[in-house]
């Protein structure tokens, strides 16, 4: 006698990574990161699948209540016909009007701006996880580069004595 599962049993949901802007945290500090549904097109999805996505120069505007994922480049889909998508056209995230609000009096702030930071499969679903983000000055990208060396010359003194044991 088999057992099957129950219908109410909680599914795990699992996140495949397309793309990680790593630029943003070079050129700012995440003050905190929200999720955010993404409207898309058919071959754009199967472009998102191929991982043909830069998210280096995108970032979030805010305008007539609505926020759109601007400067992200989704390369044309290679088997495509002529409804193929424009590759850097403007893109509306699914938010809901509290969020944008709250985001939006964010922005507002002195120095503050929205950039994608992520872009990952949920499911069947593509989400685009976004930062508050305030931009660094050079110092302190210096700052955060001498913080990471350190770091790993920690770690590869830690390794290089393990073996020695």
């Amino acid at each position: 006698m088999t057992q099957k599962a129950s219908p109410s049993a909680p599914r795990k949901i699992v996140e495949k990574i397309i793309a990680t802007n790593r630029e943003a945290y070079h050129h700012y500090f995440i003050l905190e990161t929200w999720e955010a549904g993404i409207q898309l097109t058919g071959t754009e999805v199967k472009s998102l699948r191929a991982g043909k996505v830069t998210l280096k120069e995108g970032y979030v505007r805010i305008t007539e209540g609505e926020a759109w994922l601007l400067h992200v480049h989704i390369s044309p889909y290679t088997h495509g016909n002529r409804q193929n998508h424009e590759p850097d056209r403007p893109r509306r995230l699914l938010l809901h009007k509290r969020e944008i609000i709250r985001l939006f009096s964010k922005i507002r702030e002195k120095g503050l701006t929205v950039v994608p930071t992520r872009l990952y499969f949920k499911g069947n679903l593509v989400k685009c996880e976004i930062g508050v983000a305030r931009g660094k000055k050079l110092h302190d990208k210096r700052e955060t580069e001498a913080r990471r060396t350190q770091e790993r010359e920690a770690r590869a003194a830690l390794k290089h004595r393990s073996h020695d044991d």
